[in-house]
């Protein structure tokens, strides 16, 4: 019986909320199955810096690294709490952590349950197909055009001075003027396609046909970044000839995304492009209430839905807690993966049967989904269904 040490950053807004429901679903695991958890909450993000004065605990960046197996994070974000520096407050507990403890991959899958129903113009409608959206983006998480605030934020979660950014001149711009490098390295882009083709050699290919695919999203006719990003994407292709490759500029892709999501598997891409195309692939599973995401490096990891902290709806319980529990069932997955625990993989497995279950019997949702039910009314009904599950495979094996 493997115990698994967790820590919990419940964050800003509706990311303390959600956690409140993360727990209890943890809680009903450890009460239904072989599994245990030592649970460690530390309070952070910009309410906590409102309140305090700082970001989160001295040494909390450390216990994260050192005594936990993995880290659930709620949300970071809260109106007016920036620091002086103009950074929002609590930007070293999520960016510290990622670039800090070289959580490189950044992994959000993309897959619509039956029973979800999309609000376009208005109205509940029925858009996309369930079993054609299914696919995994995989999003470079520790370069690009984040580079410089992640790194800024890892020196000040590790409490370690960060060396002054030199002004540069360009020739012809004149005046005041804003610059942000984005660095792309062979290092980088090496570790995150191959994390992709390896996700690729685990999943059943395309909804649409079954084709194993891993999808390189770039603008490669523009920038020297991304012509590296694709040349390494290329040798590493080789040397994974069961699986297709396939190539497409951002712009476009974001339409193709859209209008055939079943051609989709894989896809890996930097850091800036990722982060604005799952928001929009967020749209063909039904928002972002049910988007859910990994943070993977080779020694840590850390889970977090991908809403926010979503302050116009904090303390009002309505957000959808499915985002949150879905990234449970990922760090369930992951810790059956790590450590070899059997027991935390069928949990994992069970999750996402009860929250699909609950989706496609269109029962209690909430709003963003078409229903009227609270934020713990929902996280409880889905709760109910994982300890039935968890009961009738421990009986029965």
């Amino acid at each position: 019986m493997a115990l698994h040490r967790i820590t919990t950053l419940p964050g800003d807004g509706t990311g303390r909320e959600v956690m409140t429901e993360a727990m209890k679903l943890l809680q009903t695991i450890e009460s239904n199955s072989p599994m245990t958890f030592q649970i460690t909450e530390i309070q952070c993000g910009g309410q906590h810096y409102l309140e305090t004065g700082e970001e989160w605990p001295e040494g909390s960046f450390e216990y994260c690294r050192d005594q936990s197996d993995a880290i659930l994070l709620g949300a970071i974000g809260w109106p007016g709490a920036t620091m002086p520096n103009g950074d929002l407050a609590g930007g070293q507990v999520i960016l510290g952590l990622r670039s800090g403890l070289d959580l490189y991959a950044n992994v959000r899958p993309i897959k619509l349950y039956k029973g979800i129903q999309h609000k376009i113009h208005g109205d509940f409608k029925q858009v996309w197909s369930p079993g054609l959206v299914d696919m995994v983006v995989v999003r470079e998480n520790t370069e690009g055009l984040y580079q410089t605030l992640l790194s800024r934020s890892s020196h000040a979660a590790q409490g370690i001075p960060y060396p002054s950014v030199p002004e540069i001149e360009i020739p012809g711009m004149d005046g005041e003027f804003a610059w942000d490098p984005r660095p792309i390295s062979r290092k980088g882009s090496e570790r995150v396609i191959r994390f992709a083709f390896d996700i690729a050699e685990r999943r059943s290919g395309t909804p649409s046909d079954g084709t194993s695919r891993v999808s390189c999203i770039d603008k490669s006719n523009v920038t020297r970044g991304c012509q590296l990003f694709r040349s390494i994407y290329l040798e590493i292709a080789e040397n994974h000839p069961d699986i297709e490759t396939d190539m497409a500029y951002i712009d476009a892709f974001t339409m193709w995304l859209v209008r055939q999501p079943e051609f989709y598997d894989v896809v890996v891409t930097s850091n800036m492009f990722g982060d604005i195309a799952t928001d929009l692939a967020s749209t063909l599973q039904g928002g972002m209430g049910m988007a859910a995401s990994a943070n993977i490096g080779d020694d840590h990891m850390m889970f977090e839905p991908v809403h926010g902290s979503s302050p116009k709806y904090a303390g009002k319980g309505v957000v959808n807690p499915i985002a949150m529990l879905s990234s449970v069932q990922m760090m369930l997955d992951w810790l059956g993966r790590r450590s070899g625990d059997a027991d935390a993989t069928v949990a994992a497995e069970i999750v996402e049967s009860a929250i699909e279950n609950q989706v496609s019997e269109g029962g209690t949702l909430t709003y963003d989904l078409g229903g009227e039910a609270s934020t713990s009314e929902v996280s409880e009904a889905i709760c109910a269904r994982v300890a039935s599950m968890l009961a009738t495979h421990y009986t029965s094996a």
